[in-house]
């Protein structure tokens, strides 16, 4: 079980310890020490929330696919956007569920993962199925996200390894292919659809 809010996670393991066929073998506040404990403790479903600190709850996933095959995971967070799950997806999860869900479903839908099905909130499963594809390419995608986050151009081209004119490029074709007025605009159609 990894999620940063202690008073959650403490409650989350004492609902699920009061399964007889559950067992809570690792609580981690950080997305850092997922693959680490779970080598530890091999566990058969990993319940991860998406904002963690260090390394977020979809990457942990994605990290843990590759490391431990076996251990499948189940994502429980309150950011259920069409764009999380499609990236939870990509990473390999096989469960994602929002936290307002009864205790009762999060155990039902552990013992699901856990025996090999796959559980997703079918409000937003039909939301990320409704949802435009990103017109963006990948690279284009990271440029923007760091454009959003304040960094300057020259720093994002040093950072990724691209010269200062192929960061303006990527840009414009971001503002380019978002019919947006600018840069700022192009960053929030963007967050709005959940592509950043």
């Amino acid at each position: 079980m990894a999620e940063d809010v202690q008073v959650l996670r403490s409650a989350l393991v004492a609902l699920l310890s009061l399964e007889p066929d559950l067992e809570v073998v690792a609580e981690l506040g950080t997305g850092d020490e997922v693959v680490a404990r779970a080598r530890q403790t091999a566990p058969d479903v990993a319940v991860l929330d998406i904002d963690l600190p260090g390394t977020d709850g979809i990457t942990a996933a994605g990290q843990l696919a590759e490391a431990l095959p076996g251990c499948r995971t189940l994502i429980l967070t309150s950011l259920g956007r069409p764009g999380n799950l499609r990236r939870a997806l990509a990473a390999q999860v096989s469960g994602f569920l929002l936290k307002d869900i009864e205790p009762a479903q999060l155990a039902d839908a552990i013992r699901t993962v856990a025996a090999g099905g796959r559980v997703v909130d079918p409000v937003l499963a039909l939301a990320a199925l409704d949802s435009t594809p990103c017109p963006l390419t990948e690279r284009e995608r990271e440029v923007l996200r760091q454009a959003a986050e304040g960094t300057e151009p020259g720093q994002i081209a040093a950072g990724l390894h691209l010269s200062p004119g192929t960061v303006r490029n990527y840009l414009t074709a971001a503002v380019t292919k978002l019919n947006a007025r600018n840069r700022v605009d192009a960053i929030r159609i963007a967050r709005e659809a959940d592509w950043l």
